[in-house]
């Protein structure tokens, strides 16, 4: 059976164990046999696979299949009931290592912010007044996406090239514990689903369509179906896994991709210009959002250390929402809502990809430049060839 074959179908199997490990299939139906075996029987599959993989002729190839395979195995072990530490996890299933935010740092974020933001009161209150002045209405997030997915789509097209036939569908959905979704159909295309449990900024609303639209999710998908795919006939990268290592650098390149097509000073522009105005809001309060959104950057890698608390360290969930509350200025619905999305098990490890993967890309992206970028659209790289670059 070709090595392609054998990962698809073990990727399948481990599936019907634990539903969602397979994002995304586009490939023989045939190959998508959802027989259910024991997770013993699948470990020992897993290894004789990682044994083999060793055996691919191509460098690039035989990389990608012996880290995702190595993460196989490690949800074999998962899904038959093995314990293990919650940092072995993380570095198994995604060729990363969790990151505990320093406290320090965020306590001097904190006080930046406090001194940049104003009125008077609770920092996560005034924080969330302003963020009041500039919400989307439900009803007009897809007006407002469609000029805003035109713009990143004609730049992505000239930058790093599109394949022929690509496309995607965009809806809105509720009762999820994501902001945002990309899900790859095969073919060329994919469904991006934005969620409005939370109100939806206008200062975001650029950010995350170029995250799951273009040039993020769908366009890496799209193209790495078309060039690696078609072209080369590596028909593993047919099919999208959630606990893998290409997540790390899938979501390195998606909170990237703003980045990767329009600098700082443009996108501050086009929100407080053009956008502010499609949406009916004042580009003062816009803009003035924008900066305490640049700011609270300092606070990033605040889910992932939640997470670690949890997870890692057997918090209790009041502590852990009172530390999101505090550090990540949130309200307690987006404490319960970044709670929620850590608590899945698919999801528990894979906070990391976010904060991790978004360092190793913008590292690669500093000394490749563009070009950079545009290869990990196109090549199969791993979290492990971009931390030793």
């Amino acid at each position: 059976m070709d090595i392609a074959e054998r990962y698809i179908r073990l990727a399948h199997a481990i599936d019907v164990h634990s539903e969602g490990f397979v994002d995304g299939y586009g490939g023989p139906p045939e190959w998508a046999d959802r027989t259910r075996r024991e997770p013993a029987e699948l470990q020992v599959q897993a290894g004789a696979l990682l044994s083999d993989v060793q055996n691919v002729a191509d460098a690039a190839r035989r990389e990608f299949l012996r880290v995702q395979v190595s993460a196989m195995h490690t949800m074999t072990r998962l899904i038959g009931g093995e314990a293990i530490p919650y940092g072995q996890e993380v570095r198994g299933l995604y060729d990363i290592d969790p990151v505990l935010t320093d406290l320090n740092g965020l306590d001097a974020a904190l006080d930046a912010l406090e001194a940049a933001v104003p009125g008077s009161g609770p920092l996560s209150e005034r924080i969330e007044k302003l963020r009041q002045k500039v919400i989307v209405p439900r009803e007009d997030l897809l007006r407002l996406a469609q000029p805003i997915l035109a713009e990143l789509r004609r730049r992505t097209q000239t930058r790093f090239g599109l394949p022929e036939g690509e496309d995607f569908s965009i809806s809105l959905v509720s009762d999820k514990p994501w902001g945002g979704y990309n899900w790859p159909l095969g073919n060329l295309k994919s469904r991006i689903d934005l969620n409005t449990d939370l109100p939806v900024p206008l200062t975001g609303l650029p950010d995350l369509l170029a995250h799951e639209g273009y040039p993020g999710h769908h366009t890496e998908h799209a193209t790495k179906e078309a060039r690696l795919v078609r072209e080369k006939g590596w028909l593993e990268h047919g099919i999208q896994l959630m606990n893998a290592p290409e997540c790390a650098v899938s979501e390195g390149i998606a909170t990237n991709a703003l980045d990767a097509v329009m600098g700082r000073n443009e996108v501050r522009d086009w929100l407080g210009g053009e956008l502010a105005a499609l949406a009916g809001l004042n580009g003062a309060d816009v803009l003035g959002f924008l900066d305490v959104t640049v700011a609270q950057k300092g606070l990033k890698g605040t889910s992932g250390t939640a997470a670690l608390m949890l997870h890692g360290e057997g918090r209790p969930e009041a502590e852990v929402l009172e530390f999101l509350r505090r550090y990540a200025l949130a309200t307690p619905e987006r404490a319960r809502q970044t709670l929620r999305f850590i608590g899945q098990p698919q999801f528990r490890a894979y906070i990391f990809t976010y904060s991790v993967g978004s360092d190793l890309v913008q590292g690669w992206m500093k000394k490749h430049g563009p070009e950079g970028f545009g290869r990990l659209l196109h090549e199969p790289l791993t979290p492990g060839q971009l931390a030793a670059d």
